[in-house]
């Protein structure tokens, strides 16, 4: 089964179906002409709004997630945020680290939240998944993508950069966001 994924990164849909590796479910690109506006207040508003537009333009059941790093000290940002916190991926990186030289308090943690929506557009399930660490002092490891390298999952002494791509797709806010979808999907679709 074909599901499209409201999404521009590359990255975000490797992993997708990494985790998804075996379920019957391929997830695809949206259609030319995807151009969610994230202006919604919530992670939930987004991921709505960018699985609303990927089923406008595919007229298939679209799914999307909307995801951020929420840091404590810094009062819950970049949030929303993150994928505009700064230029490149170093850049947010730098900028995070630098915001947060100050404080003591480095707890954050990545949050997703999944839509599905029918062919129709119909909401048919939300998910949220959510991991918890804290912000490193520098940055480590290669893998992943986005602030992967400065974030320490709880129970690890490494950052998300520096496990295995595996080990990641197991305990991150998008595995764990996507397991419950997928339980939905395979209950209620497939």
């Amino acid at each position: 089964m074909k599901i499209v994924f409201a999404t521009g990164n590359i990255n975000k849909l490797k992993e997708i179906n990494e985790i998804a590796n075996g379920s019957g479910i391929d997830f695809v690109l949206p259609e030319e002409g995807f151009n969610p506006i994230e202006d919604g207040l919530t992670f939930e508003e987004n991921s709505y709004k960018k699985a609303k537009e990927a089923n406008r333009v595919s007229q298939m059941i679209s799914l999307a997630d909307d995801s951020g790093l929420c840091v404590e000290a810094l009062n819950g940002a970049p949030g929303l945020y993150s994928a505009r916190y700064a230029g490149t991926q170093q850049e947010k990186i730098d900028k995070i680290l630098k915001e947060l030289s100050p404080y003591s308090n480095r707890n954050a943690k990545f949050i997703c939240v999944m839509t599905l929506l029918d062919k129709d557009g119909k909401v048919l399930h939300i998910s949220k998944g959510e991991c918890f660490g804290k912000i490193a002092l520098t940055q480590s490891g290669t893998n992943g993508f986005g602030f992967d390298p400065v974030f320490i999952v709880d129970g690890y002494d490494k950052t998300m950069a520096d496990i295995t791509e595996v080990e990641k797709n197991k305990i991150s806010h998008r595995a764990k966001a996507l397991e419950d979808m997928l339980l939905y999907i395979k209950s209620n679709i497939l």
